[in-house]
């Protein structure tokens, strides 16, 4: 039975998006019941016991002879449930450990240059902004002796948060990286399986690291949401990047 979703599912398989981490050769999964090549072929119909055990005698489960389970502690354990890690493992490829989500991707990108990418996009979609609010008239803050029109800020403060969010979801779903990271040689990766994030988790990424920029706390949260990636072990991840279950890796 093919595992290809049926036309106009919707869904792509998993081969469309080159980032993909895929199984090292030689460690695809298979059946911890599966027969050794050579070694489950029955006997013929009519065909009665041999004096001794031959080729297809026994169960199909048996263990063929010098093939015992390995010791405790082994690289090749398999864990309950019958399924060797994905991906063979851990960081150095060795069954019996919890798999180690990055193996498979390339190094993660490295914090300045996440800074400098997140101060080109910014200073990108701020001349947008600037003119945006010029053609409407909107300004963060109008005062005169008799009033203060505070109206018009919260206006701007839409207009800055639909902008940044759109740019962010919209690159981000599509390639996974926005122009910033472009040019520095960066993308945005689900952390489970390396791909580029669906358009719901960038949104939801994008979300987390604007709207506060948007109507409380400007350019302090993006330093505490960004800066975050400076402490984090072992993944290296924004606050943002935590909401979203992301990475950023490099791409050069």
């Amino acid at each position: 039975m093919s595992t290809e979703p049926p036309p106009g599912s919707g869904q792509q398989p998993p081969e469309d998006d080159p980032f993909r981490k895929r199984p090292s050769p030689g460690q695809e999964a298979g059946s911890p019941y599966d027969t050794p090549p050579g070694e489950g072929e029955g006997q013929g119909e009519g065909e009665g016991p041999g004096p001794g055990p031959g080729p297809g005698s026994g169960s199909p489960y048996d263990t063929p002879p010098g093939q015992g389970p390995p010791g405790p502690g082994s690289p090749y354990d398999v864990p309950p449930g019958g399924q060797p890690p994905p991906y063979g493992g851990g960081p150095y490829g060795s069954g019996g450990t919890p798999a180690d989500p990055l193996a498979g991707m390339p190094p993660l990108a490295d914090s300045g240059k996440r800074t400098l990418a997140r101060i080109i996009d910014m200073v990108l979609v701020g001349i947008v902004v600037w003119l945006v609010t010029l053609v409407f008239r909107v300004n963060e803050l109008q005062m005169s002796s008799d009033r203060i029109e505070v109206g018009k800020g919260f206006a701007q403060s839409i207009i800055v948060a639909v902008l940044y969010v759109a740019y962010d979801t919209l690159l981000i779903a599509k390639t996974g990286q926005t122009l910033g990271k472009k040019w520095l040689g960066m993308r945005v990766a689900n952390l489970e399986d390396g791909s580029t994030p669906s358009t719901q988790t960038s949104l939801t990424r994008a979300l987390v690291l604007w709207i506060p920029f948007a109507f409380c706390c400007a350019c302090i949260w993006t330093a505490i949401a960004g800066g975050w990636s400076f402490f984090d072990k072992p993944y290296k991840q924004g606050l943002h990047d935590k909401a979203a279950k992301t990475v950023v890796v490099s791409t050069g």
